[in-house]
C-alpha cells in the first residue's frame, strides 16, 4: 500500500507522525512525505523540521492521502487544493487529522460529507460544506478524519483495522504501546476545567492559526 502525508510551512508534527508510526507498520506499506517542494518543512512549534522525500508533483500516485493539521493550513485555492483532488480522483483513503480537514473540505471534497476537526475548528467546516461531527474519528465513504492532534494515532489504527483486519491494527497498537493513560481528565472540552476550556477560546492563537 502506498501512502503519502503531506506536508506544509507550520505543519504539526504529531498530526504526520502519529499517523505514519502507524500506517508505516501495515503490510507492504510504502510512506512518502510530500509537499510542494521536495526538502525541509517547519513544523508549528518553529523547532522541528520534517523531510519531504518528494515534491507533489514527483509525489507517487498512492491509495492513501493523509492531511495533517497546523498552524497555518493551506485553506486558500493553490497548488496544494489541485493536487489533493487529483490524488483523491484514485486514492482508496483520504484522510485527515485535527484542521487537516478544513483543507480537503476548501478543496471540496468533504462537501455534503460528515467530518470532524480541532475542537476549536469545527464551526469552520459548514462554510465548506462539510458537516461537522463532534467524534474522535469519522468516516464517510472512504474519507476519514480525526480531531485533534493525538487523534491521528486512533484515525491511522481504525484504518489499519478496515484495511488489515482487526487482528494486524491491533498487533500495531500493542507494537507501539498505544494505551493512552493521561494523567489528567483535561483532553475535551467536555472534560477539562471550565477555565481552561475559556482561557483557550480567548487565546486561539496558541493552538490554531484560524
Amino acid at each position: 500500500m502506498k501512502i503519502n502525508i503531506i506536508l506544509y510551512d507550520s505543519v504539526t508534527a504529531l498530526d504526520a507522525v502519529g499517523p505514519y508510526e502507524v500506517l508505516g507498520r501495515l503490510p507492504g506499506a510504502e510512506v512518502h512525505f510530500v509537499a510542494e517542494r521536495a526538502g525541509p518543512v517547519r513544523t508549528d512549534t518553529g523547532h522541528q523540521l520534517l523531510v519531504a522525500a518528494a515534491s507533489l508533483a514527483e509525489a507517487p500516485a498512492a491509495d492513501l492521502v493523509l492531511v495533517p493539521g497546523g498552524y497555518r493550513p493551506p485553506i486558500e485555492p493553490g497548488p496544494v487544493h489541485d493536487w489533493l483532488r487529483a490524488a483523491d480522483a484514485t486514492s482508496t483513503w483520504t484522510t485527515s487529522v485535527c484542521v487537516g480537514s478544513l483543507v480537503l473540505a476548501a478543496a471540496g471534497l468533504l462537501t455534503g460529507r460528515r467530518a470532524t476537526s480541532h475542537w476549536m475548528t469545527l464551526d469552520r467546516l459548514p462554510s465548506f460544506g462539510a458537516v461537522p461531527v463532534p467524534d474522535r474519528v469519522v468516516v464517510d465513504g472512504k474519507y476519514a478524519t480525526a480531531a485533534g492532534v493525538s487523534a491521528g494515532i486512533d484515525l491511522a489504527l481504525d484504518l489499519a483495522g478496515r484495511i488489515a483486519g482487526a487482528e494486524a491494527a491491533q498487533t500495531i497498537q500493542l507494537g507501539i504501546e498505544y494505551d493512552p493513560a493521561p494523567p489528567f481528565a483535561a483532553g475535551s472540552p467536555d472534560k477539562a476545567p471550565a477555565p481552561i476550556v475559556d482561557f483557550l477560546r480567548e487565546h486561539r492563537e496558541l493552538v490554531v492559526g484560524l
